[in-house]
């Protein structure tokens, strides 16, 4: 995954980020432990994390903003901070080496690649816990990420929610759309 496809998985999920209303923010996402309040949320503080790739690329001891985006101008803060994020990885040499994340050090391309798949399987989420058609997804980009990714999930990652990164990998039928074959290979219920 490049520069390029992270602004394509950013594209993909702000269309269905846009059509979230407030009302909607207690109710429950496919994250067990997430309400679409922490859903946005999320979504807005993680492009701020894959931004400081032009920087440190050392992320062993990051940790996540506490502040309330969905109490602002949620949009806005998501165009902003995926802006940053994008401007980050298009910078030169970025995505080149290595980068140290909590669990060990990684490819700084398998870093944009899960990047890349938190920002469009965020979407995803967010569709399904908003009644938004996950349909809308941008399936060349669904394809092209669970190629990439299931070399890059072990199984060691994978647990209850709440505890694991990853659900257990979800069967899907045969027919599924590619957005809802990657959930469900991430652990989602499509």
């Amino acid at each position: 995954m490049d520069a390029d496809s992270f602004a394509r998985a950013v594209r993909s999920s702000r269309a269905v980020l846009v059509a979230v209303r407030p009302e909607q923010f207690d109710d429950p996402t496919p994250c067990a432990s997430w309400k679409v309040r922490d859903l946005v949320n999320h979504m807005v503080q993680a492009p701020g994390f894959a931004a400081t790739v032009a920087s440190t690329r050392d992320f062993s001891n990051h940790r996540g903003d506490d502040a309330d985006a969905a109490s602002g101008d949620y949009l806005a803060a998501y165009d902003a901070a995926s802006g940053k994020a994008l401007e980050a990885f298009r910078s030169d040499g970025v995505l080149e080496g290595t980068v140290i994340m909590p669990f060990g050090e990684l490819p700084a391309l398998a870093f944009a690649t899960i990047a890349t798949g938190d920002a469009f399987v965020h979407g995803w989420d967010l569709a399904k816990a908003t009644g938004q058609p996950a349909s809308g997804l941008d399936p060349d980009l669904a394809e092209e990420l669970l190629v990439e990714v299931e070399p890059l999930l072990p199984d060691a990652f994978r647990g209850p929610d709440g505890t694991a990164p990853f659900g257990p990998r979800v069967e899907v039928a045969s027919g599924a759309s590619a957005a809802d074959k990657l959930a469900g290979f991430l652990g989602r219920r499509p």
